[in-house]
């Protein structure tokens, strides 16, 4: 659905777990397979009670999902990234001042495409 939507020229903001390089090399290949642009941000929650906290107390947005518990959360494998993106610890400040630092590093990003390819 992204790829369909980034060849009609749509703008898709994808909020999902990349926890390993395969999954956001999907993303790169299919921002490439488009020709459209890509940005990468991580959220993080560096505090593990307040982790927790907002995952056992997410409400699914999908009827009938189920939603991963906290064991599935610290269970599941991580990779480190090993390309240069933007690092937002939502444990560390508000959602004004996240928000802010994204769209300054979008505008930032979309300045330096003027200089040239991907």
């Amino acid at each position: 659905m992204a790829a369909e939507n980034l060849k009609l020229g749509r703008i898709v903001i994808a909020d999902c777990v990349n926890p390993v390089p395969a999954s956001r090399a999907a993303w790169r290949q299919c921002a490439l397979q488009t020709s459209a642009r890509l940005v990468e941000i991580e959220l993080v929650c560096s505090e593990a009670v307040l982790h927790r906290q907002r995952v056992e107390s997410r409400p699914p947005d999908i009827h009938g999902l189920k939603l991963p518990s906290w064991n599935d959360v610290v269970s599941w494998a991580y990779e480190p990234w090993d390309r240069e993106h933007l690092v937002l610890d939502t444990a560390g400040g508000s959602l004004d001042d996240l928000l802010e630092r994204a769209e300054a590093y979008v505008r930032d990003k979309m300045a330096s495409w003027q200089d040239g390819p991907f």
